[in-house]
């Protein structure tokens, strides 16, 4: 564009027509930017020309540059430098760095009489520069520089102003995309870490001759920090465990994996509940932080002789209903785990005749509210598991789960919901 050409509300319309048809199928912030630089070259003559924006200003791998304040995300005719020579890109010194911090345009005839110019290339005579602003703030700057003196006007820098609010329209449309993109990474991330947390959970309860066992366990989250087993320990025990860490998601889920592992080696090495807890408690820390702690519930059964031996470490105690219709609570135990230092469990044991059974739980199965901001409660869970004491293992859980989404009026659960049904025909 000769000098002094203003830039005319048809040529604005067929710019942003030519620029919106080379972007339209790309979302690459480089080949956007790029195309910008190119289509400037059609109505301003330049010898060279960049986009520059603030390191911190850009959330995106590719043009975050650490100790560097300020990156050339598109460039024309600059001569390559060192970042750490160039204190422009690396301190945010010079016309550029100036531009962005003051929000303010300039027009230069001369960069030699101008103190504020650092030298980029060597044959650069006049510059012009204007800020690239994204919700009020300066966030980079274009820049466009000739050989000639006194090549820029006022009409150049119109032009430019025209092509920076493009530019800046355009890193927000990058840098958007680019979150969706980790978004979808990070959920298919998520997705792996439910698989691999539900494949740490039983496939299917084990056939126990006189026994019905089912377990079911619904993060709040894709993953969560509550956990159920089962596991053999020889042809006349079955261990029983359900924990519960405290918090949720990530944090909790990696715990849980950890505990899980600590504790399957401690049952290869030891049969006692209550000192398998009590090992547990002194290893429990080089998994986890101080304020973390984790509630277990730990049961032997002896399904020859039906006695059930357990300790309880600070768990919700688990419903033990018998066939007469009494309920008791497992309760003997200690405190949950990493909250005493030297904490000692003790144990109990209860011998299971014929149509008893136990129900095992964590706190997200009571500790859910309904629309008056009441609490399921313990008590209406006793109540439910007394209405379908006749039913099978498996038409209990469902049969507690529909009362508790009954009960709060949604399908989803605030917290880790955990349940184990343990009955002997």
């Amino acid at each position: 564009m000769q000098q002094g050409t203003e830039l005319s509300a048809e040529k604005k319309y067929q710019l942003l027509k030519d620029i919106s048809f080379k972007i339209k199928d790309t979302l690459d912030l480089n080949v956007i930017l790029n195309h910008l630089l190119d289509s400037l070259k059609s109505v301003i003559d330049y010898d060279a020309a960049g986009i520059f924006v603030l390191s911190e200003a850009i959330e995106h791998p590719d043009y975050h540059f650490p100790g560097q304040k300020i990156g050339g995300i598109a460039k024309r005719g600059y001569e390559e430098h060192p970042v750490e020579a160039d204190e422009m890109l690396s301190k945010g010194k010079g016309i550029i760095g100036y531009v962005i911090n003051s929000k303010e345009s300039l027009i230069i005839d001369d960069v030699r009489n101008d103190n504020r110019y650092i030298m980029g290339r060597k044959k650069t005579l006049s510059e012009v520069a204007v800020p690239i602003i994204k919700n009020g703030k300066a966030i980079g700057a274009l820049d466009v520089e000739s050989d000639r003196l006194s090549a820029f006007n006022q009409h150049h820098l119109e032009i430019l102003q025209f092509f920076a609010d493009a530019s800046a329209i355009s890193l927000e449309k990058a840098i958007l995309h680019h979150q969706i993109l980790e978004k979808k990474k990070l959920e298919e991330q998520m997705q792996i870490a439910k698989d691999v947390q539900l494949s740490l959970l039983p496939a299917q309860p084990p056939e126990i001759e006189g026994y019905e066992i089912a377990g079911v366990c619904i993060p709040t989250f894709e993953i969560g920090g509550d956990y159920y087993d089962y596991i053999k320990l020889d042809e006349n025990y079955l261990a029983i465990v359900i924990a519960d860490v405290s918090g949720d998601g990530i944090p909790a889920a990696l715990i849980m994996a950890s505990f899980r592992a600590m504790l399957r080696n401690q049952l290869k090495l030891n049969n006692d509940p209550a000192e398998i807890m009590n090992i547990l408690n002194q290893q429990i820390p080089e998994i986890s932080r101080k304020r973390d702690f984790i509630s277990v519930f730990y049961a032997k059964l002896n399904f020859k002789e039906h006695i059930c031996t357990y300790t309880n470490c600070g768990h919700n105690p688990p419903l033990l209903l018998r066939s007469n219709g009494k309920m008791e609570l497992l309760e003997q135990g200690g405190a949950a785990l990493n909250i005493l230092e030297d904490a000692k469990f003790d144990f109990d044991s209860v011998k299971l005749e014929p149509g008893d059974q136990i129900i095992f739980y964590t706190d997200g199965v009571t500790e859910i509210f309904g629309n008056d901001l009441k609490e399921f409660g313990f008590e209406r869970l006793q109540k439910v598991i007394r209405d379908s004491k006749d039913k099978s293992a498996d038409e209990i859980i469902t049969i507690i789960i529909d009362a508790t989404k009954n009960y709060s009026g949604t399908k989803f659960y605030r917290d880790d919901f955990t349940l184990v049904v343990l009955k002997r025909k």
